[in-house]
């Protein structure tokens, strides 16, 4: 048997005819930018999440760096975040020039440790990131309380967590702007790169709607007028035929970026979220099987927090003998991935900051003991008994040396 870390197929070939029409559409109407598909896919984004305002954007890292830039984050400032993540979490908060400050994760959510971020706060500090890790929702009632204190935004990195909640409430709608990924092996993926940002601020999402599309038109004077305090009102003076010519876009305001969400990748979002709900209980489910038969094992299995919902976008185990188990398993055809085998403060891009090993010790621990086995929806029965029936064998042996 062969069980890839992810497999897509089962998925799209549910919905190929929808998304083929869907698509067919798009190219019959050769409009191919923001068109009725984004504005469609916001809406019902908006919608699931529970919030006024979403922002689709080419990626999620785009949506990191748009977020940062859009709450006034600049070049010298603080933000603190997790140092066990995606290299991209970071990388946005150096793009837009400010610090990433690390402050260590728990070792049994895997989120950033909120009873350390106070100790981590300067008067540079001007944001708190947290990344709802491998889709387990982070302490957000505790990081709010904590930035409120100190008159701090929160943005959350939710590229791993779409539909995940803490308290009954929904991930993405807890802060002052959070940011999704659409790639490809998310838990909502598109065939391709994407993202989306959602804030319940009028003003943050008139910034992110200008910075997505150069600083330009009606968005980018809003915004404008929004951080300067001038007011502004777009003028054209001449006008063109705005079925392929559209001069609001020849009037900018901002520096910004050209990130902007196709009408293909909206068209085959909207199909699939249709089942994002059943996939992600699907993803609870397996995690609720590999958990209960693993728990007589030396494996460590993850921990979901106390009135959470981890929609498991990656099932993260712990061994002491990694680097043998991974290769038992894949022997034996079950694919596994590692996750993250260098933490972010010890990249060596992140040599500038001056971190040294040890500083955030969970961190560097999890990077030499977790790694991940495949979930993903509409696995087999025998797929997952065959997981787990392996695994069991290899800790048999193990334990018999």
């Amino acid at each position: 048997m062969n069980i890839k870390l992810v497999d897509l197929t089962r998925q799209y070939n549910l919905i190929r005819k929808k998304i083929i029409r869907r698509i067919e559409k798009i190219l019959d109407s050769c409009n191919f930018i923001m068109g009725v598909n984004v504005k469609e896919l916001e809406s019902k984004f908006s919608q699931y999440i529970g919030v006024k305002n979403s922002i689709s954007v080419g990626n999620g890292t785009d949506a990191l760096v748009i977020a940062l830039k859009a709450i006034g984050i600049q070049p010298g400032d603080e933000v603190i975040t997790s140092p066990y993540t995606f290299f991209a979490t970071a990388e946005s908060i150096s793009r837009v020039g400010a610090i990433p400050v690390f402050v260590d994760i728990d070792l049994e959510t895997y989120n950033i440790d909120v009873a350390k971020i106070e100790d981590k706060i300067t008067k540079k500090t001007k944001a708190i990131l947290p990344v709802h890790i491998f889709g387990q929702p982070c302490d957000m009632q505790s990081i709010n309380k904590v930035a409120k204190k100190h008159k701090l935004y929160v943005v959350e990195d939710a590229c791993q967590a779409v539909g995940a909640k803490i308290n009954g409430k929904m991930i993405g709608s807890l802060s002052d702007i959070a940011c999704f990924s659409f790639f490809p092996t998310k838990n909502l993926g598109c065939a391709g790169d994407g993202g989306i940002i959602t804030t319940n601020n009028d003003n943050i999402a008139t910034i992110c709607r200008a910075l997505r599309a150069h600083g330009s038109g009606k968005d980018g004077s809003k915004a404008y007028s929004i951080l300067t305090g001038k007011k502004d009102k777009l003028k054209i003076t001449a006008k063109g035929n705005n079925t392929i010519y559209n001069s609001e876009k020849y009037y900018n305001y901002l520096i910004g970026y050209n990130s902007r969400l196709d009408e293909i990748q909206a068209a085959i979002l909207l199909e699939r979220m249709k089942y994002l709900e059943k996939y992600n209980n699907d993803r609870i489910k397996t995690a609720k099987f590999f958990s209960e038969k693993l728990k007589s094992t030396s494996l460590v299995t993850p921990k979901v927090v106390k009135n959470g919902k981890h929609v498991f976008h990656l099932y993260i185990l712990q061994s002491n003998n990694r680097n043998e188990l991974i290769d038992y398993l894949n022997n034996n055809g079950i694919s596994t991935g590692v996750y993250y085998q260098v933490p972010l403060h010890l990249q060596k891009a992140m040599e500038i900051y001056k971190y040294k090993k040890g500083e955030c010790p969970n961190a560097e621990f999890l990077s030499m003991h977790a790694f991940a086995i495949p979930i993903f929806p509409l696995m087999t029965k025998e797929e997952k008994r065959y997981i787990v029936d392996k695994l069991k064998e290899w800790d048999e042996i193990h334990e018999q040396k």
